[in-house]
């Protein structure tokens, strides 16, 4: 609850929903695998910058709504005597409750250290990477058992993402990153039929969000005749609580109501695809040539 309180800070949402939204770490174990699968990625990264680039650098790892504080991380490098950093943000598909939130977030932990701080030079957007897509394309041949080049063409691939204000959508660059990055795993696949949906709305109910929900189109495909469906979370980087409830609770309840076979994707994680992208984009802004 203190999580969803900072989460929720300065913003009216009422208790209950609070409360609602607490019961879904509830089902899942009572905790967030967040912090820790963001920091795998920390670890996997700072093996491949040594290992394939000769890099022996360290790598951080802030948070904006939790425990390591970006303020407290900023801190920590100014202590080490971190002049300049290459800044990830785990965000493929730009918004701005996604890049721009971040940024201030780091230029906040900065003014919050009476103004010191390392330079922080951003990697470019990687929605439409070819890695990053080989990574999603990966996990769905790893959930579906089904290969690229042979995708049965009635098995459709529902990807997903965190469904937003259509007011903030219209602002940015959102839906149409993610389109390039279903089409791309899509043409990966060979899979002819996929449809983006969206999932873990929240806010206020007036206010028109992102469509399809995730289970309106599984009900469309349903009442379509389709029996089997690969849905992959292609708006996340990791299996963390909108993944593990809303699409591993809701979204399998209501394709087993419906007689739907799904297979359930996994997103991007540490795959090794995803991670020699962040080493090469790391790599890039250092001025480092791979040397394995």
């Amino acid at each position: 609850m203190p999580f969803l309180e900072t989460v929720v800070r300065g913003r009216n949402v009422p208790r209950e929903r609070l409360e609602e939204v607490a019961h879904h770490y509830h089902e899942i174990g009572g905790r967030s695998p967040y912090n820790e699968l963001a920091f795998r990625q920390a670890v996997a990264l700072k093996r491949r910058l040594r290992d394939g680039y000769g890099l022996r650098v360290p790598v951080y790892g802030g948070m904006r709504n939790w425990h390591p504080f970006m303020s407290r991380v900023i801190g920590c490098m100014n202590h080490a005597g971190r002049k300049r950093a290459a800044g990830i943000i785990l965000a493929a598909h730009r918004s701005n409750t996604s890049l721009e939130r971040y940024r201030l977030d780091v230029r906040r932990g900065i003014e919050e250290n009476g103004g010191a701080g390392p330079e922080v030079v951003y990697i470019e957007p990687y929605f439409d990477d070819p890695l990053f897509l080989e990574a999603n394309a990966a996990r769905i041949e790893e959930a579906s058992g089904y290969r690229r080049g042979e995708w049965p063409p009635e098995v459709p691939v529902v990807f997903t993402a965190h469904s937003i204000p259509c007011s903030m959508a219209e602002g940015s660059p959102y839906v149409e990153d993610l389109l390039v990055s279903c089409r791309g795993v899509a043409a990966i696949l060979g899979a002819e039929r996929w449809t983006l949906a969206y999932q873990s709305r929240s806010g206020d109910g007036r206010v028109p969000w992102l469509e399809p929900d995730v289970s309106d189109v599984l009900r469309d495909l349903a009442g379509e005749g389709v029996k089997e469906v690969v849905v992959q979370p292609i708006g996340f980087l990791h299996d963390h609580v909108e993944v593990l409830f809303d699409l591993d609770v809701e979204a399998r309840e209501t394709a087993e109501e419906l007689g739907l076979k799904m297979h359930r994707a996994g997103t991007v994680g540490d795959h090794p695809a995803f991670i020699e992208l962040l080493a090469q984009r790391v790599a890039e802004l250092a001025g480092v040539v791979r040397s394995a």
